[in-house]
């Protein structure tokens, strides 16, 4: 009898123990903020909900701007670009779509090599010309052996004939439910994505997602591309908006190399 009564015991200590690391568990789930690009959770409050998004609020060189005032820089040079078609993948991220490339793809700008990591894809578009905002932005985010990063931003403007044949290659893949991914069963080159006339606009900024990391070399591209009316109607099934709205320039420099 005594030993059974021990074992009682021991089999309800561990019971209760178990009950709480769950309750515990689940609290921190229940608790643990997600940013998100409407509400509550959306870019207002993005620094209020983990404390290493404080830039998000306190930056001063955020991204998203509105380009204009930009000064013509003879000195600057083309963005070389090295992009080979490989297999990518589609993820739905609970907020945006996220490519995710296969090693092999940089650029080289005033002579460092930034290995492409990802294309992100937002609608509305994030960077303004001179105030307009076009139907979506695809950025290509880079980043140096040593960590510098480099984004590119390529905006699409609604067409409602001309589909971008790049684009529908990836959008047979969008994967419709959130924290999922899809594997595109064509190669794909990124520099699909891109216009034939390589100009470009170029500040420093961050990145547009927490935690808005601040010291990436941003080139908008100044050609759009065309998106097709039911390219674009795909996307916004999946997001109402996944885009953050404009930031303060705060007198920053802006320059164009053409």
């Amino acid at each position: 009898m005594r030993l059974a009564a021990v074992l009682f015991l021991f089999a309800s200590a561990a019971a209760m123990a178990g009950a709480q690391t769950a309750a515990s568990q689940n609290a921190a789930t229940q608790t643990t903020p997600t940013w998100t690009y409407l509400g509550r959770t959306g870019p207002i409050n993005w620094d209020k909900l983990d404390p290493a998004n404080r830039a998000c609020s306190q930056g001063q060189e955020q991204s998203p701007i509105d380009i204009r005032g930009a000064h013509l820089n003879k000195a600057l040079q083309p963005i070389q670009f090295h992009y080979l078609a490989g297999s990518v993948s589609m993820e739905n991220t609970g907020n945006l779509i996220v490519t995710h490339v296969s090693p092999g793809n940089y650029i080289v700008v005033n002579g460092v090599r930034y290995d492409l990591e990802r294309l992100e894809f937002h609608q509305p578009s994030e960077h303004a010309i001179k105030g307009k905002l076009t139907d979506m932005e695809v950025q290509f985010i880079h980043k140096s052996a040593d960590g510098k990063m480099a984004a590119i931003a390529e905006r699409m403007t609604l067409d409602r004939g001309e589909a971008n044949a790049t684009l529908a290659t990836l959008w047979e893949h969008l994967p419709p439910e959130a924290h999922t991914t899809e594997k595109v069963a064509n190669l794909v080159n990124p520099g699909g994505l891109l216009p034939g006339d390589r100009g470009y606009w170029t500040y420093t900024g961050s990145l547009t997602t927490p935690p808005c990391t601040e010291g990436v070399q941003w080139f908008v591209m100044e050609q759009d591309l065309s998106i097709s009316r039911q390219q674009l109607r795909e996307l916004q099934r999946l997001f109402k908006v996944s885009s953050r709205t404009l930031r303060d320039g705060h007198g920053r420099s802006i320059q164009a190399n053409e």
